[in-house]
């Protein structure tokens, strides 16, 4: 599978092919709403909680973030933020994870029986833990929600205390693993600029299949060095 890697350093993404670049033409939901929770209702939240495409797709991108995280024991406790339905939430805890699934649209928690992964109803730039209590963070298909506009100053500010949050409550030497699909390179390059600037992650974005828009992958991947 063909990889690119985006490294964060000094303010600025190097990129290991500075040829590189991508722009979705195609509008998303996330254009066309301004919250997540103005999409996600009634019968298009039902088809999406029911999806077996959608749990296939989610249980992929989960067992690749797992490889990311590299993790050396199941006995660790793992928050997955903005968990939809629990689709990746449910999948870790049956392979012996402890999770915590956090997510913004209250139905999404009552969809499914997920009281074995801990469902709390919160907003994930917001998050409401203890400093230093989680041994990992994962994140999929949600960023996206949260950060599409680089002129828009109040998704500025969400994204900077999400990536604050983050941090906060992740143990040292823990990672954070954020897949999301960016609208264009533009976008990514920015929040990478914004986790550099306001937080001591270091990291890097990983693409998985980066020429085929179809199977692109991306992936923020970081690390609270001890």
């Amino acid at each position: 599978m063909p990889i690119l890697l985006i490294k964060l350093t000094h303010f600025i993404i190097l990129n290991l092919n500075t040829n590189y670049s991508f722009n979705v033409k195609k509008k998303r939901p996330e254009e066309e709403y301004e919250k997540v929770s103005d999409y996600f209702k009634g019968d298009v939240l039902n088809h999406y909680a029911t999806s077996k495409n959608m749990i296939r797709i989610q249980q992929k991108i989960t067992d690749r973030t797992l490889e990311l995280l590299n993790l050396k024991s199941r006995s660790v406790l793992i928050l997955d933020a903005g968990c939809g339905p629990g689709f990746a939430g449910i999948y870790l805890k049956k392979m012996g994870y402890n999770i915590v699934a956090l997510d913004l649209i209250a139905e999404f928690l009552y969809f499914y029986e997920i009281n074995d992964i801990n469902p709390i109803n919160s907003d994930m730039c917001f998050s409401p833990f203890k400093p230093n209590i989680f041994d990992a963070i994962i994140s999929i298909s949600a960023l996206q929600w949260i950060y599409r506009d680089i002129n828009n100053k109040v998704m500025h500010f969400m994204l900077v205390n999400l990536f604050k949050s983050f941090f906060r409550i992740l143990k040292p030497n823990c990672k954070v693993v954020i897949q999301f699909y960016p609208k264009n390179k533009e976008i990514m390059e920015q929040i990478g600029k914004i986790v550099v600037e306001h937080t001591d992650f270091k990291g890097q974005f990983i693409i998985d299949n980066p020429t085929n828009h179809k199977k692109r992958k991306i992936f923020l991947l970081l690390n609270k060095e001890p």
